[in-house]
């Protein structure tokens, strides 16, 4: 440390440190939610074209690691999701996808879904600091209500994920801090 170290700029953050909203997330942050305080272990960007893009966030309260995701186009949508099986989601749901499309609707554990939206896109993993983009299919569905989600990843011919979880208010999430 030089003798005129204390005379550089500190970076500035790119976010007001006193609003703090779930846009603002990133790697280290912390934040409760459920009744949890919850850290932000990974960010990753989806490019959906046309300008529209989306974040999520790989996070871990100690004992359960979920999925935030983020769209804000105009209306804030967010979720918290965990993986779950594909099988879960019927037997040949796989097949089905390639063969075709995706079913318009799904029962997963007594609740009916029906297919929201499927959009093309990009994934980039932000926290690897990856240049690299890997082509995606995403099928999004809603319960009745637009309470519970489940989506489905088509990464390539036969690599498929599948996630469940709630649909959330932004004021569900609260005291967000900044990596220390």
């Amino acid at each position: 440390m030089g003798v005129f170290d204390f005379l550089k700029k500190k970076q500035e953050p790119k976010y007001d440190v006193t609003n703090l909203s779930v846009n603002d997330l990133d790697e280290g942050f912390v934040f409760d939610y459920n009744l949890k305080s919850w850290v932000v272990k990974e960010v990753y960007q989806y490019d959906w074209g046309k300008n529209v893009f989306t974040k999520e966030y790989k996070i871990d309260s100690g004992d359960e690691v979920a999925y935030l995701s983020v769209s804000d186009n105009g209306d804030l949508d967010i979720s918290v999701t965990k993986s779950i099986k594909i099988q879960e989601l019927g037997d040949g749901i796989r097949e089905e996808i390639r063969k075709k499309e995706a079913p318009a609707e799904l029962m997963y554990q007594g609740t009916k879904y029906f297919l929201d939206e499927d959009s093309a896109g990009y994934f980039n993993d932000v926290t690897a600091k990856s240049s690299e983009w890997e082509e995606l299919i995403s099928y999004d569905y809603l319960n009745e209500e637009e309470t519970l989600c489940i989506s489905i990843t088509q990464w390539d011919e036969r690599n498929f994920e599948a996630s469940a979880g709630n649909v959330i208010q932004h004021f569900e999430i609260s005291n967000i801090t900044p990596d220390a």
